[in-house]
């Protein structure tokens, strides 16, 4: 459903961003994109079931480089699941490595952890669904203090 009009994401919470990807260096080593691909699905259904995780949700794009844009509570809840031995990340990366060396680097995986805090961001969404961080911590109409960039970057 598409909003009509523009709204901006709610300005008093803070968030972490984290952006993953990979990029495929070598297309006929399939087994090791395949590996590299697939996890990414397994860790997001995961990560959804649990709330309690502090993911708040994600976009994606692909290509031969994909990106993913992640948004979490805090780098805290993020760390904690990326180290996290009994869930499905830890394994992966372990996995991941031992398939790079095996297949001579035919996938390279890249990854920025961005620590936002309330008041320091603006967003604007015009005509469009709800879509990246007002999709996950809300959004307000983009009039008063959210009418322009300036003031969505001002806590008041």
């Amino acid at each position: 459903m598409i909003h009509h009009g523009r709204v901006s994401a709610i300005k008093d919470k803070e968030f972490v961003v984290f952006l993953i990807g990979m990029r495929v260096n070598k297309w006929w080593h399939l087994p090791a994109i395949f590996q590299a691909a697939f996890a990414m699905p397994r860790m997001l259904k995961e990560l959804y079931a649990n709330p309690e995780s502090g993911f708040l949700g994600a976009e994606s794009w692909g290509g031969r480089t994909s990106i993913m844009v992640q948004y979490w509570e805090s780098f805290d809840k993020l760390e904690s699941f990326a180290n996290d031995r009994q869930k499905t990340h830890y394994p992966a990366w372990i996995e991941f490595y031992k398939m790079a060396k095996k297949s001579k680097n035919a996938v390279g995986i890249w990854h920025e952890t961005y620590l936002v805090k309330a008041g320091q961001y603006e967003t604007v969404y015009g005509n469009m669904p709800t879509f990246g961080l007002g999709k996950f911590i809300g959004t307000e109409q983009a009039t008063g203090k959210y009418q322009t960039a300036r003031q969505r970057t001002t806590q008041n």
